[in-house]
């Protein structure tokens, strides 16, 4: 038996933002498993901002997509062929071969879920390395301190709601977010327990920083990179911590930010800059997994989910988040049957 899969394949290396012409939607056969392989049937898949990364030629710290082949990023699915001891039929498992319906897989390549102490979508979000990327960011890369004034960017998004979140419960006096618009900026406030929330669609992004943190901030989580970085620089106090988790500001570029100008304010003010990549941090999976699932439980760690459904809108799906039109977690949910 054979499986008829969906996909999508980069058909082009966008230069600047992507558009629909880079890609192409096609169809393809998954054969059946052999020994120590299976066949999934994807039911969630995750669009991530890194994924524009791995669009353009050269090295990077992830493989890039090669032309006319599958794409591929994180997934959850079901097992519905195995030729593997150990995973049988039925199970729910975690993979890298995302982006298309069904995926042959070595078993090895593959993580089983329990879905009863979460939703199998939880494992590509809050359980999975969205989840992890917050929590070293404020645990290792840039330690919150008790009384800690903390700012993050993107922080409407899948890892700056969550890290915001993680920065109170580790005993950050106050925690300031950036998102785009009044109704994310709001959100961050009412629904993530920030303390307070700049818009950054209004502009000024330094001023609007300096008023809500008068007296500067200790920690800052850059999600964004830009004039979100230099704004930070600018109000770090001594012996500041900077974790540079992402620069989503940036990857459309057609050539490199001229900035931060400010950074040489960095030698005087002692302050931090470290670069993290979340495949270095997984020994921290146990650590993470069982204080997230006890505050998931007693509702004092709130993980949001935008949905797109369909595999044929995973591409709508990531564009949109590339543009900030997500609130948490960015998903494409397939046919569930």
């Amino acid at each position: 038996m054979s499986y008829t899969s969906r996909e999508w394949q980069l058909s082009a290396r966008p230069v600047g933002e992507p558009t629909p012409a880079d890609f192409t939607f096609t169809t393809a056969t998954v054969p059946d498993p052999g020994p120590g392989e299976l066949v999934v049937r994807n039911t969630w898949l995750s669009v991530d901002p890194y994924m524009r990364g791995r669009m353009n030629e050269g090295p990077s710290y992830i493989p890039q997509f090669e032309l006319g082949e599958p794409m591929s990023g994180s997934a959850v699915g079901v097992v519905v062929a195995s030729g593997a001891e150990g995973v049988p039929v039925g199970s729910t498992v975690a993979h890298f071969a995302g982006w298309r319906e069904y995926a042959l897989l070595d078993a090895a390549a593959v993580q089983l879920l329990d879905t009863a102490l979460a939703p199998a979508q939880a494992y590509l979000g809050v359980f999975g390395t969205t989840g992890l990327t917050a929590w070293a960011g404020v645990k290792e890369i840039a330690p919150v301190r008790e009384g800690d004034v903390v700012f993050v960017s993107g922080a409407a998004g899948a890892v700056g709601s969550i890290t915001g979140q993680l920065a109170k419960k580790l005993g950050a006096a106050k925690v300031i977010g950036s998102a785009g618009g009044p109704v994310k900026a709001r959100r961050l406030v009412e629904d993530y327990g920030f303390d307070a929330a700049i818009d950054y669609r209004e502009g000024e992004l330094a001023a609007q920083l300096a008023k809500a943190a008068p007296t500067g901030i200790d920690v800052y989580i850059d999600n964004v990179g830009g004039d979100h970085l230099e704004a930070a620089i600018g109000a770090m106090n001594l012996n500041g911590r900077i974790a540079l988790i992402g620069a989503i500001s940036v990857y459309n570029a057609t050539e490199l930010p001229a900035g931060p100008r400010n950074l040489p304010l960095a030698i005087g003010k002692r302050i931090t800059l470290r670069g993290m990549n979340v495949s270095d941090h997984f020994d921290l999976v146990p650590e993470y997994v069982g204080q997230a699932a006890g505050w998931l439980r007693d509702g004092s760690l709130r993980a949001d989910e935008t949905v797109a459904d369909g595999i044929e809108n995973t591409l709508d799906a990531f564009l949109s988040m590339m543009r900030g039109g997500n609130t948490g977690k960015m998903l494409v949910r397939l046919d569930q049957d």
